[in-house]
């Protein structure tokens, strides 16, 4: 079963006949190049930002989604539609709801290319039985950058829009340009405090040994089981922008990634944010792209007589039970897209990614998209359908994992693990998984998550270890210190 809630009084029906529309009567979205807008006469857009716009710069605001890598990517304020979607057909509700509003919009793109033009970020839920909710929001106006160039784009009511409207709408809503690697330091004793309950973590090392004997009994092949910790402000409330801005530059090889896909509970109640180094799907002009990670290692644990990259590869590529439980993540991939795609191209071998706080297991792999009938091939949201829960965040077989992460976890992980990206009006789309980050629940209190991949061989208290040093990004974004007393970013 699935929802689509309506809880604008003034919505349009879709002309889709999927969800209604919720939002006010958008008609036309305009798609102008940065440079052309820093032209404008008492343009808004700073001269360094538009000769160099650095995404991370524009990370600011409270009704913020993000998508960006390295600076890249794409950053929208404001809200001019959304739409709530729960249940089993959360995906297909959602991609109704975002075809119908496509074709109620005069879209004007003179780049033509994948992510100008209107877009849509989105995020959900790891379970279809999930509590929480799943969703897309189309942004008021997105800033993207991409490897060909930058641009602006500008979703309205009005009938048609000038430049010097996309100007207007920066001014309103882009609230400051930092300076490049900018992050405020926290005021003196504001930092937050993290809550671990010791009793919970070794309720979760229970967990874990409880899986690893499912697994040794022949009942699954391999389990991912997570868990969260709970970050408290202390006077004053938790600076979510401020920590995308240490999170996408201390970790500028992942995907930072803000989205709140129901903004009528307020832009503190359920929004979503981390730093991903995972993709989930990425479907651009018809050939898939994917990142699997499965296998990872603290870089606090290297020797410190060894050179660390060296015995990270070592013991990445030569541990049989890293290498399985990698090859399971793989395959849960291949087996998920092989009825969109025909020639699929991957690593040779996995490789190790390297990043502040782990190193991991990584392979790369691409896909051509199969044309269906009407000659268009899949849109990323039904790919992202296809493929979640992969192994690397549910486990194998699919089923039986999922219903052991229920039993054992227990928690609702909502959108932790779950997919979070963006799709634009072409098909095209990137997705990621809902990795190293955390879900604000109100001004002052925030969950953060993670999890492992456990085997036959997993030994709770390592697995354990391994969430510590995975929650360290975020924690550390937050101002929070390992050790859960105030620190930087």
């Amino acid at each position: 079963m699935s929802t689509a809630d309506p809880r604008e009084p003034d919505h349009d029906p879709s002309p889709a006949g999927g969800p209604p529309v919720r939002g006010h009567a958008l008609r036309s979205s305009l798609t102008v190049e940065l440079s052309e807008l820093a032209a404008l006469p008492g343009s808004p857009v700073p001269a360094d930002f538009a000769a160099q716009p650095d995404l991370r710069r524009i990370l600011d605001g409270e009704r913020t989604s993000t998508w960006t890598i390295g600076g890249l990517g794409l950053v929208g304020f404001g809200r001019a539609a959304n739409v709530v979607v729960t249940g089993e057909g959360r995906f297909t509700a959602a991609r109704a709801w975002w075809d119908g509003l496509l074709g109620q919009l005069e879209i004007a793109d003179p780049l033509a290319r994948s992510a100008t033009g209107p877009v849509a970020f989105g995020a959900f839920t790891f379970a279809r039985a999930s509590s929480a909710s799943s969703g897309l929001v189309l942004p008021e106006l997105v800033v993207g950058h991409d490897h060909d160039g930058a641009w602006v784009t500008l979703v309205s009511e009005r009938n048609r829009l000038e430049p010097a409207d996309v100007a207007d709408a920066w001014r309103r809503l882009v609230p400051r340009v930092f300076p490049a690697g900018h992050v405020d330091e926290l005021p003196a004793g504001s930092a937050p405090r993290q809550a671990e309950d010791e009793a919970a973590a070794r309720s979760w090392c229970s967990a874990v040994s409880d899986g690893v004997e499912l697994i040794r009994e022949g009942h699954l092949q391999k389990l991912v089981l997570a868990r969260a910790v709970s970050v408290h402000g202390r006077d004053r409330p938790l600076d979510i922008p401020r920590a995308l801005r240490a999170l996408a530059r201390d970790y500028d090889t992942c995907w930072t990634y803000c989205v709140n896909v129901d903004p009528d509970r307020g832009p503190s109640a359920g929004r979503l944010f981390g730093a991903t180094p995972e993709r989930l799907v990425r479907v651009l002009d018809g050939t898939l792209h994917a990142r699997v990670l499965a296998g990872t290692l603290d870089r606090a644990a290297a020797p410190g007589d060894q050179d660390g990259t060296l015995w990270a590869r070592r013991k990445l590529l030569e541990d049989p039970k890293q290498r399985a439980e990698h090859e399971f993540a793989i395959a849960s991939l291949l087996q998920s897209v092989a009825a969109y795609t025909r020639e699929v191209r991957s690593s040779a071998d996995p490789f190790v990614l390297e990043l502040p706080n782990v190193w991991h297991l990584a392979s790369d792999v691409a896909a051509e998209l199969t044309p269906g009938a009407d000659g268009t091939v899949p849109s990323a949201l039904e790919l992202v359908e296809a493929v979640h829960p992969t192994a690397a965040v549910c486990g194998t077989p699919t089923h039986a994992a999922a219903e052991a992460i229920t039993q054992l976890e227990g928690m609702d992980r909502g959108l932790y693990a779950g997919p979070v990206g963006w799709l634009d009006s072409r098909h095209n789309g990137d997705f990621g998984i809902a990795l190293r980050g955390g879900v604000q629940r109100t001004p002052a209190l925030a969950q953060v998550y993670a999890g492992c991949g456990v085997v036959g061989a997993s030994v709770p208290e390592e697995e354990l270890a391994e969430t510590r040093a995975k929650l360290r990004p975020v924690l550390g974004a937050l101002g929070v210190a390992a050790d859960g007393s105030a620190g930087g970013s």
